[in-house]
């Protein structure tokens, strides 16, 4: 069996920094080796020479797990940077028009194409994602993940109001095309099935019964949906659902929270709503650039995490501008800028790694680097733009490091993506050329 060595700079959290001198919270080797068999890391430590091995040497350059992405909408490839004033404009004028182009198989094969070679570009190695109402949306984007070998979480829109009508399923069709695409893709490789209730306003009463129905068919199955992103949603929730309280009172009613449950936004929570949040083990998740964007408001870190409230960071494309986690960091750091708090470099690294693995339920697969786990690994040049290397010239500590590849890192400064210990990156631009 062949062993591969990577050499440079490792790093790799194991808990969660709670202060910026928290060094107990990472492993750092400055000359460091992370060995591959199979796929899988066999040892990470300082780098010696191992007869017989392939050694890809990225000295001085950052060897991190890949990046996780844990809300992505691949159907809205073609809608990123469209010109709308607030959500609802957005989705009926641009999102539910493209989405209709995926009835088409040949569009949603050429879009998964593209969307799996933007995530590589940028660094992620695995992404939660919303397919479109149609199977084979679902069915376009899981063939591509498994031709890359790539761990991703991804299911269908379900769909039956408010939409236009080649968007729309039924409550029963909604379920049986799920469970259908369940039973053909869940488990299958590195896929992991998502029931996906696109969010309230989309789905009846009988839909969100049809979605329980299937949370309880599957418990193990992750749960995506959207809540309390803008100020208009919220009421238009409500109106439609008005006994159920308040607006993550609808999913509670239906049974569709818990520690799978990825909840896109969660910007405008109430004191009750956290509170089930931090009951239940529900995931809010923060998508900075995509609330910035729409101008949907500024997200409550530092409530939400006192609160103890789960807390993953994603793109949101396309709402959001780009795919690149550090780009979302960058974002998120603003975001908390105008809310008076402060977001650790460390931490915000630990988010696209450990952290986003732990909200996924994935953590001891992917996540880290360590023995056992899949070899999905992003290599990070600090000085990958004039800019860069300039400001690299009077940087001194490694979280000044990160901040600036936070920052100012985009895909330029990804070097290389490994998935399970295979270059992927590189081959993209092989295949360019």
């Amino acid at each position: 069996m062949t062993t591969t060595i990577l050499r440079g700079r490792v790093l790799s959290f194991i808990e969660e920094p709670q202060a910026r001198d928290d060094t107990g919270a990472f492993v750092f080797i400055e000359d460091g080796a992370v060995e591959i068999e199979a796929g899988r890391v066999v040892r990470v430590g300082a780098y010696r020479p191992v007869a017989g091995a392939v050694v890809k040497d990225h000295s001085g350059k950052l060897i991190l797990p890949g990046f996780i992405d844990t809300h992505i909408h691949f159907p809205q490839m073609q809608v990123i940077g469209a010109y709308a004033a607030a959500l609802l404009e957005w989705l009926n004028t641009y999102t539910f028009v493209e989405e209709q182009r995926f009835a088409d198989s040949g569009h949603a094969t050429r879009i998964a194409s593209r969307f799996f070679d933007e995530l590589i570009r940028h660094g992620t190695t695995t992404a939660a994602a919303y397919c479109s109402v149609h199977p084979q949306s679902v069915d376009a984007f899981f063939t591509e993940a498994e031709k890359r070998d790539m761990l991703m979480v991804a299911g269908k829109v379900m769909m039956d109001r408010n939409a236009p009508a080649a968007l729309l399923d039924t409550a029963q069709s909604g379920y049986d095309d799920s469970k259908a695409l369940i039973g053909r893709w869940h488990g299958k490789g590195r896929a992991h099935y998502a029931i996906t209730p696109r969010f309230a306003i989309t789905s009846t009463p009988a839909q969100m019964e049809a979605a329980e129905t299937l949370k309880r068919e599957f418990p193990d199955l992750h749960v995506q949906t959207h809540v309390s992103e803008n100020l208009a949603e919220i009421a238009y929730a409500n109106a439609l659902y008005p006994n159920y309280g308040d607006y993550v009172g609808i999913y509670e009613k239906y049974h569709l929270l818990g520690p799978k449950t990825l909840l896109g936004h969660a910007i405008h929570l109430s004191e009750r709503e956290t509170d089930v949040l931090a009951e239940t083990g529900s995931i809010a998740v923060f998508c900075p650039t995509s609330n910035l964007f729409i101008g949907s408001g500024l997200f409550d870190y530092d409530r939400l995490h006192a609160r103890g409230v789960r807390i993953a960071t994603a793109t949101d494309v396309g709402g959001g501008s780009s795919y690149s986690m550090l780009r979302t960091m960058d974002e998120g750091y603003k975001v908390m800028q105008l809310r008076g708090q402060r977001l650790m470099p460390f931490r915000s690294f630990y988010h696209l790694t450990l952290g986003n693995a732990r909200a996924l339920g994935l953590e001891d697969r992917i996540g880290r680097i360590a023995p056992g786990y899949d070899a999905d690994i992003v290599v990070l040049d600090s000085r990958a733009t004039p800019q860069m290397r300039l400001r690299m010239e009077t940087v001194d500590s490694l979280e000044q490091e990160l901040f600036l590849l936070q920052t100012c890192g985009d895909d330029r400064a990804v070097v290389e993506t490994y998935v399970r210990g295979e270059p992927l990156k590189s081959g993209l631009a092989e295949q360019a050329a």
